[in-house]
């Protein structure tokens, strides 16, 4: 807060100041001759002008502090989260064709979620890296199609897999849609994807060329992938709005990694 200077009726004289003799707590500077001299000096000198009192701030005044910025979530805080398992579905699901069922769908009120490997889903709009000669299992088409339509790119939509319906799990009986928001843990990485395309009924575990691109997975369709260490989070009710909005996955699934991980408060 700024100090402000003496009224405009002058400075203060020098010397301390005594008391007059007279008992009225008048001052009187030293060195001054006489009472007239004195009374003098008090005439020509005057009464100080009030100092200012608005209440207005001043200008050094920073004002009320901006609210601070949540500090992005991690890895680490989104695996805390889902360290246990309350089952959702009835059975386990296989990683990959031949394997034993290992892998539940666990659920919370906000979200399902499961941890599993990552296969490449390249299916859909064709492009250099996702063709029919490129991955020997190639689909021009997915579940859910973009605004237009047209089939879902797995080279530019991160994009999560979901099992395809079934009495093991129905994912549309959880809050689960296609352009559901998720969240894709991978060592101290964290990707937001939406939920693009469907799988076979018994395996779980699978992700588009962009979402394992962004995790740092290798996201070749033959030889690419990872055989574990990989966390899916949807979010239960959840919806990008269209589909194709990568930008818009990344800014609702902050926001909702971010009550998901404060929920557990």
């Amino acid at each position: 807060m700024l100090t402000r200077g003496a009224g405009p009726g002058g400075p203060a004289a020098p010397g301390p100041a005594t008391p007059a003799p007279d008992g009225s707590g008048s001052a009187v500077a030293d060195g001054a001759a006489s009472d007239a001299a004195a009374s003098d000096a008090a005439t020509t000198t005057g009464s100080a002008d009030p100092v200012p009192t608005d209440a207005g701030p001043s200008p050094s005044d920073p004002g009320p502090s901006a609210p601070a910025t949540p500090a992005p979530v991690t890895a680490a805080d989104l695996l805390a989260r889902v360290n246990g398992c309350t089952r959702v579905s009835k059975g386990r699901y296989r990683k990959d064709r031949g394997r034993a069922a290992t892998v539940p769908v666990c659920g919370t009120r906000e979200a399902v979620y499961w941890k599993a490997d990552m296969d490449i889903d390249c299916d859909g709009r064709p492009g250099r890296h996702c063709n029919a000669a490129t991955d020997p299992h190639f689909s021009s088409s997915t579940a859910f199609a973009q605004s237009d339509g047209r089939a879902l790119s797995s080279e530019k939509l991160p994009y999560v897999v979901v099992p395809a319906p079934s009495s093991l799990w129905d994912y549309r009986e959880h809050g689960v849609r296609g352009g559901s928001v998720a969240a894709v843990v991978y060592r101290d990485r964290v990707s937001y994807a939406v939920v693009g395309d469907t799988g076979p009924a018994d395996i779980i575990g699978e992700a588009s060329y962009a979402a394992a691109k962004t995790l740092g997975i290798d996201p070749d369709p033959r030889s690419g992938g990872t055989p574990s260490g990989v966390t899916y989070i949807v979010f239960k009710n959840s919806r990008v709005t269209p589909l194709e909005d990568r930008e818009a996955a990344e800014t609702r699934g902050e926001r909702l990694a971010r009550e998901f991980v404060d929920s557990a408060d």
